[in-house]
């Protein structure tokens, strides 16, 4: 019993092939928690600016603009949805 648990965890531990590429598993999560904090700070500048020189127009239009960018920021994987979603549309498989 003893000698088959052992020849079965040495049959186990034998190393995985290591891969050649480079890891960019985090790489979007870490973009997204390096950048959404300065993209929040920019946009309640320019909207303070916005809104003390008064032109509410300018306000409005760049506050739907910055939601529009802030989706893409925020929601994970809504470009990869969007493309094969037009993809889709299109026909393309």
């Amino acid at each position: 019993m003893t000698l088959k648990t052992i020849v079965l965890s040495l049959l186990q531990l034998t190393p995985a092939p290591t891969s050649t590429g480079i890891d960019t598993g985090g790489l979007a999560d870490f973009l997204r928690a390096f950048f959404a904090p300065l993209f929040l700070v920019v946009v309640s500048v320019v909207a303070l600016f916005f809104l003390f020189t008064r032109e509410i127009t300018r306000f409005v239009q760049f506050l739907i603009l910055a939601v529009a960018i802030g989706v893409i920021f925020y929601v994970p994987n809504i470009i990869e949805v969007t493309a094969k979603a037009i993809a889709g549309a299109l026909g393309i498989k």
